[in-house]
């Protein structure tokens, strides 16, 4: 399953109302550490489709989502279950560390 585009008016039903767990990547056209990890969660979202669905932010399209959950940095991901933030990655990381982290917290 490929990553998704939410925007601020979809992030709710997308995000909040799932009924599994969302990792959300907030990031920029202009950031490159997001570009470098975009590969690597096309990877992760294919390889745990039926754990978890990768959604991402664009934050200069959006800027409601990433305010209300305290971006400040990017790439931030964020991985809500149950529609509440359960844990926050900030920086970019390697393909083995990202998904390393995603199943630590599901």
């Amino acid at each position: 399953m490929a990553t998704k585009a939410v925007t601020d008016l979809s992030f709710k039903a997308d995000v909040i109302d799932s009924d599994k767990p969302v990792l959300v990547d907030f990031w920029a056209e202009w950031c490159g550490p997001c570009k470098m990890i975009g590969p690597a969660l096309e990877e992760i979202s294919e390889e745990l489709g039926d754990r978890v669905s990768i959604v991402k932010v664009n934050i200069d399209e959006n800027p409601d989502a990433p305010g209300q959950y305290g971006v400040r940095g990017i790439p931030t991901m964020i991985l809500f279950k149950n529609g509440e933030a359960a844990a926050t990655k900030v920086g970019a990381a390697p393909k083995s560390a990202l998904k390393g982290w995603i199943e630590s917290v599901l």
